[in-house]
């Protein structure tokens, strides 16, 4: 077999580009993991510290706005001085953060540090797509898919794997396991990543997207920003189950380990959602893909509505992982195809950032309407509200995309 030359555009969707992809999977699932732990630890926080239902969501809510700010600003840092420094440097912080809290008794100082846990995390998740994204050109799609499916295998995995370490010594004790983790791991694994995408690959992968981008009728900037008012709407409704489902098994007498379970449950499906969509924007573009995904994920709240019992909770939990799984992927998608690869790392960041504002916003917001009326019902309905303001913004992109002849094939 002839090598190929690390500078020549053959690179993209080589050999290569396949195992770096396995690797950023790998890091992703170890670093994605500071998303999802004060979701598992949040019934232990309220009870040791005495809150009330929305007080013990800021935790979660000041690392989902860390997480906001890290993957814009830290996919900036990658357009420019190349994933290995963001991730090495990210990772540090993310497990300091961690350490910290672990060892901290103050419930203000506690939530602070979430802040650096979120924003290290960041790194993690949009910089390390932006990175895979532009290794692929014909299966940029699936490869943009896996990459971001670490984020919810992440979510599957420790709350699993954790949970023993949780009842037995509490949440401090999972902090302190994490924060070593992720700087034993995260911090050589980035020194791997080293190689930049060669100029010839850059080139001919900007041709394909210039040519969406003249014919579409879109300027870079309005698509970003219509692109971040979709995130915003869309991950309001996705964080309504998947930050409060712990808590909402809790106050059915099912207790967090069902919620736990559920979570997990959810993400898998969230899995099998991404690399599903990820084929399929590969053969329809990012667009349609979305749309399909925003509409699926109107349907499964509205089944939640109805659901009190364990095994219709079970099976709505699945079926919205499998709905809505691919729709932040998607996003990433829709910029790689109509923007250049010089500002993938800022423009799919920004976008990103986006969306886990809106996710932010919504985990705040549904424990808000929660202690307001007591149920989460409200939450429920206003999770779809939102989300169909996402399917409006798809529905007119994909609409004026369509008479511009600009789909991409």
């Amino acid at each position: 077999m002839t090598a190929i030359d690390p500078q020549s555009a053959d690179v993209l969707d080589s050999g290569y580009a396949w195992r770096r992809l396995a690797l950023s999977l790998s890091l992703a699932v170890v670093g994605n993991v500071g998303m999802w732990a004060v979701i598992v630890v949040l019934p232990s926080l309220q009870a040791e510290f005495g809150l009330d239902r929305a007080d013990a969501t800021l935790p979660y809510t000041l690392t989902m706005v860390g997480f906001a700010l890290g993957n814009g600003l830290i996919g900036r840092a990658v357009d420019r001085y190349g994933i290995t420094l963001a991730l090495a440097g990210a990772a540090l912080l993310e497990g300091a953060g961690f350490l910290l809290a672990a060892a901290i008794p103050s419930f203000l100082t506690v939530t602070v540090l979430h802040l650096a846990i979120g924003f290290g995390t960041a790194a993690c998740f949009a910089p390390l797509i932006a990175d895979v994204s532009l290794w692929f050109l014909r299966r940029r799609g699936i490869a943009v898919a896996i990459t971001a499916s670490g984020n919810y295998l992440s979510g599957a995995i420790w709350p699993l794997v954790l949970s023993g370490v949780l009842s037995s010594g509490g949440w401090r004790a999972v902090y302190g396991i994490l924060g070593l983790m992720i700087i034993g791991v995260i911090v050589p694994g980035s020194l791997v990543l080293r190689r930049r995408l060669p100029l010839l690959a850059a080139a001919r992968s900007d041709e394909a997207s210039a040519a969406r981008a003249r014919s579409s009728g879109f300027s870079p900037l309005g698509l970003t920003v219509l692109l971040g008012l979709a995130g915003i709407g869309c991950c309001v409704a996705m964080s309504m189950p998947q930050v409060h489902i712990v808590a909402f098994c809790v106050d059915l007498g099912y207790g967090p380990a069902v919620g736990g379970q559920m979570l997990s449950l959810m993400l898998m499906g969230g899995v099998a959602s991404r690399i599903v969509s990820g084929m399929l924007a590969d053969r329809i573009g990012g667009v349609p893909t979305l749309l399909i995904g925003s509409t699926l994920q109107t349907l499964a709240l509205m089944l939640y509505i109805p659901s009190g019992g364990l095994t219709s909770l079970y099976v709505v939990s699945l079926v919205f992982g499998l709905s809505q799984g691919g729709i932040v992927p998607s996003y990433a998608v829709i910029v790689r195809e109509y923007l250049p690869a010089r500002e993938a790392g800022a423009r799919v960041g920004f976008v990103i950032m986006t969306t886990i504002f809106g996710m932010a916003i919504g985990g705040w917001m549904a424990g808000w309407i929660y202690d307001m009326s007591g149920s989460y019902f409200l939450a429920f309905v206003n999770g779809i509200a939102w989300n169909l303001l996402n399917v409006g913004i798809m529905l007119m992109i994909l609409l004026r995309t369509r008479r511009s002849g600009a789909l991409p094939a």
